[in-house]
């Protein structure tokens, strides 16, 4: 029983503001979750991701994406990077790809999820992984923001780092369906009603050019969707003949009103079952 007043302050001040979370274990595995209420980084023992050569139709963006993370991972000067576009088209399949590709030759590389509701907590993330000796992809998928959303704020203390700057050892990669992050008529919109209109804007608007590199994502043809089933089917052993897998690859496609990965996956998927394979990953 705590009975002198200083003491019984003392203990409520440290209840309200508890100690620094301690450095988890980054040796434990190469790909954490970060988790709010309270502050923890949860490894993952095994991600859900394709293999690098099965994402087809994504040339220039993993060329250009997979040269950044080699630099970022050797020590070198790296981008952050926004990657937009058509949904379903593997920009997060993308990020998780590179990431486990690199990590096979540079052991120190991680990848750390943060959910778009946590941003406000990234400074305290931030101060997490700056002095450990491990680099980490900092990976926020499904970003973007709406009228009244202040997270944005809250992002910029990635891409500039305030006062302290961005850790060396840290760089993020972001995906959205949305260019600058924000929906085309909330822009119109704003712009069209404000006393300052650009003013209005500009703050939201440049938040996306705070990405050193920009990666677009654009819907698939049909000779590519197919090709990315048949990639599917020779690296899992699925057998099919081109004429069976066209046709019903495109009703699927069909019953759907898209094409995409995510499509052709969801396919495959279906496909493997009906032949008694199992497969991971998506």
């Amino acid at each position: 029983m705590i009975d002198d007043p200083m003491d019984r302050i003392a203990a409520a001040l440290e209840r309200m503001s508890p100690a620094p979370l301690a450095a988890p274990d980054f040796d434990a595995a190469t790909a954490f979750v970060w988790h709010t209420d309270p502050d923890r980084l949860v490894p993952v023992p095994q991600v859900a991701r394709v293999d690098l050569p099965l994402l087809i139709g994504v040339d220039r963006a993993r060329d250009t994406l997979l040269a950044n993370t080699r630099q970022f991972a050797a020590g070198l000067p790296a981008n952050n990077a926004l990657l937009w576009g058509a949904r379903g088209m593997g920009k997060s399949s993308l990020v998780k790809a590179i990431h486990a590709d690199v990590q096979a030759s540079h052991e120190g590389l991680r990848i750390v999820e943060l959910q778009r509701e946590d941003l406000p907590s990234v400074g305290r993330l931030l101060s997490l992984l700056r002095g450990a000796s491990q680099r980490f992809i900092l990976f926020c998928d499904d970003l973007s923001f709406g009228h009244d959303d202040a997270h944005y704020k809250s992002l910029k203390a990635v891409l500039d780092g305030g006062i302290e700057g961005r850790p060396d050892n840290v760089v993020l990669y972001a995906t959205s369906n949305r260019r600058h992050l924000m929906p085309r008529d909330m822009i119109e919109n704003e712009r069209g009603s404000a006393i300052n209109p650009s003013e209005a804007v500009e703050e939201k608007v440049s938040l996306s050019d705070r990405f050193g590199l920009w990666l677009g994502f654009h819907p698939c043809d049909q000779d590519q969707y197919l090709a990315m089933i048949r990639g599917y089917c020779d690296a899992f052993g699925v057998e099919i003949d081109d004429e069976t897998l066209r046709s019903e690859a495109i009703e699927w496609q069909a019953t759907r009103g898209a094409r995409s990965g995510r499509v052709a996956w969801q396919y495959f998927v279906d496909l493997a079952g009906r032949k008694g394979v199992t497969v991971s990953g998506g």
